[in-house]
Parts: structure tokens; C-alpha cells; sequence
């Protein structure tokens, strides 16, 4: 019993729950915003959830052995709380699981998902130590709003939406890899933010502040208050960042999280 709650533990841990729990309710809000029906949001959440699951434990069984040679005190293979093959039957369950719930939205949708899906497998399998390690996550990003607008109306989103997307997406790469740069340099991970050092963490507000512009001033008709105040507020963040040197890194996460209200609120003009 003790045994089996350890792993469970485990499982929930290693499946980086932080971005797990907040892009499946992020692209929940877009498909409720966009006008999907409250049982195809539940279809789009089981989706991007089995997707991610698979994402997860495969990037955790995968890097497991560079995990233990740095002593990731963070991941749960290095606490012994569940071990590499379980995360690798695991995320190989959940990537055959994903496939049928993924085309259950529709064969257009299904497969656009999909192609998020295996964009993030790429990465874990090799692209992160690429100068590209950006590419699967602009890809993968960029293609969930057609992933909502395909199983919501049949119709690929504006450009401007996946536009934005893709800059959100290389936007997470650069937030997600800043914390751990020093341990991914110590075990030879050569990606596009380790190959920038320090200047990653001034980068990383860019492509999100930008994806904040297009989701104001893109979509047709007025910006309206709510877009003025989003862009007066992605304005002073920035400028906090240039002007105060060491900045936390907080306030890149602030302008990550102005420009994914603006998506929500922009899941009308999807369609």
C-alpha cells in the first residue's frame, strides 16, 4: 500500500503538474470561450491531459540519468519515489491513450493535436540539446489554436492566433530552461537557451510580450479598455526588466500570464 501511494506520488510529480494543470486549462478556457459545448471542454481537457501525461513521463524516464548525475532533489526518479520503467510504461500508455481521444475531436483537430504531441516527443528524444529546441515548442503551441477552431467550427484559426501561439511557445521554452540552465550546461544539454547563457532570461519576456501585442491589436474590431490595460501592462513589466537588472523572474511569468488572459478573452474572434 505504502508502496503504491510512493508511486502514485510519484506519477503526479513527475508529470510537471505546474505546466500539465495550466495548459490544459488554458486551452479549456480558449474552446469554452470559442463556444465548444461544456461536454466537448471536458473532451478538449481529457485531451490536452492524456497528451501531456505522456509528455511528462516520458521527459522524466528519458532524462532520468542526467537527472541523478546532477542530484535533481525536484524530480521524483532521484527521490526513489518511482522508478524509470514505470514512467516509460506510463507515458507509453498515455501516448496510445491520446490518439483515440485526440480524434474523437474530429479527424483535423484530432491530428493537429497529435502533431503537439509528437513536436514535444521530439524534443525530449533530442531536439532539446539543438540550437532548434525552440522549433517543437513554436510548432506544437501554434497549432492549438486550430486544434479549438477545428473541433469548434471546422475552420483553421486566424493567423494572428497561431502566430501568437508560436510565440508563447518559444516564450515557455525560454521560461521553463532559465531555472535549470547550470545543471542542463553540467550534463552537456546545448539547446537554443543554453546556448544563450544569461541572455535567456532577458529574452524570454520578448516572444511573450509580443504574443500579448498580436492578441490586442490583431483580432478585428476596437481594442477596447481591457487591451489597452493588457498592453499598458506588458509595457511596465518590460521596462521593470530592463531597468532592474536582477529582476525576478516572477515578473517574465506576469507578462506570460497577460498574454494568456488575452487568449481567453480573444476565444470569440477564433471563430
Amino acid at each position: 500500500m505504502v508502496t503504491s501511494v510512493k508511486t502514485v506520488k510519484g506519477l503526479a510529480l513527475a508529470c510537471h503538474p505546474g505546466p500539465t494543470v495550466a495548459v490544459t486549462a488554458l486551452v479549456t478556457a480558449v474552446a469554452w470561450s470559442a463556444g465548444r459545448s461544456p461536454a466537448g471542454c471536458l473532451l478538449v481537457a481529457a485531451t490536452i491531459l492524456t497528451g501531456h501525461l505522456s509528455i511528462g513521463w516520458s521527459n522524466d524516464a528519458i532524462d532520468a540519468a542526467r537527472d541523478t548525475i546532477v542530484n535533481r532533489r525536484d524530480k521524483p526518479v532521484v527521490l526513489g519515489l518511482v522508478s524509470r520503467r514505470t514512467l516509460a510504461v506510463g507515458a507509453g500508455v498515455m501516448l496510445v491513450v491520446t490518439v483515440p481521444v485526440s480524434l474523437a475531436n474530429g479527424l483535423a483537430s484530432g491530428l493537429t493535436h497529435l502533431l503537439f504531441v509528437a513536436c514535444a516527443w521530439a524534443y525530449n528524444l533530442g531536439l532539446k540539446s539543438t540550437v532548434i529546441s525552440w522549433l517543437p515548442y513554436a510548432v506544437a503551441f501554434g497549432a492549438l489554436p486550430s486544434f479549438v477552431t477545428l473541433g469548434t467550427a471546422h475552420v483553421w484559426a486566424p493567423w494572428w492566433a497561431t502566430a501568437a501561439g508560436a510565440l508563447l511557445g518559444i516564450g515557455a521554452h525560454l521560461a521553463n530552461v532559465v531555472p535549470d540552465l547550470a545543471d542542463d550546461l553540467a550534463t552537456g544539454v546545448r539547446g537554443w537557451p543554453q546556448r544563450l547563457g544569461r541572455y535567456a532570461r532577458l529574452i524570454a519576456p520578448l516572444p511573450l510580450a509580443t504574443a500579448t501585442g498580436l492578441l490586442v491589436i490583431a483580432p478585428p474590431g476596437a481594442i477596447g479598455v481591457i487591451g489597452w490595460i493588457a498592453l499598458a501592462v506588458v509595457a511596465a513589466l518590460l521596462a521593470t526588466i530592463l531597468l532592474w537588472r536582477n529582476a525576478p523572474f516572477l515578473i517574465t511569468i506576469a507578462i506570460a500570464a497577460v498574454s494568456i488572459i488575452s487568449l481567453v478573452l480573444r476565444g470569440d474572434a477564433l471563430i
